[in-house]
């Protein structure tokens, strides 16, 4: 059987803001919002559906990446000057770690999501 996550709801205060964010960092399309939601396409699998919301818990969200996918997307992490770490609880002492033989890094979207990019 094969099981492909479709899509995901991500909360936000402004789902707008949040979406141009992620698309942004990840190098991705954002055409902006669509119905009720602020869709990012992340491939032909999955979609990004940011949504307003008043308040909401913040979720973590990993992406395995390509080594070239990752040098792009911690690249725009740095120019930008976003704070990222090496692990969950360590998202902000600006190294990246190195883990399965792969790279790793950990960083905050402006809505407080722990977002993980990862080569392995």
């Amino acid at each position: 059987m094969t099981i492909y996550l479709d899509h995901t709801i991500v909360p936000a205060r402004d789902k707008d803001a949040a979406a141009r964010f992620f698309a942004r960092i990840f190098g991705l399309s954002y055409d902006g919002p669509q119905s009720h939601f602020a869709p990012v396409r992340v491939n032909e699998f999955l979609t990004m559906d940011f949504d307003n919301a008043d308040s909401f818990d913040r979720h973590h969200y990993a992406f395995r990446v390509s080594d070239d996918e990752f040098d792009a997307i911690f690249g725009r992490i740095k120019d930008e000057g976003i704070t990222y770490g090496n692990g969950p609880r360590l998202s902000d002492n600006m190294e990246i770690n190195h883990r399965r033989g792969g790279r790793g890094c950990y960083f905050h979207d402006p809505e407080g999501h722990l977002l993980e990019i990862k080569t392995t």
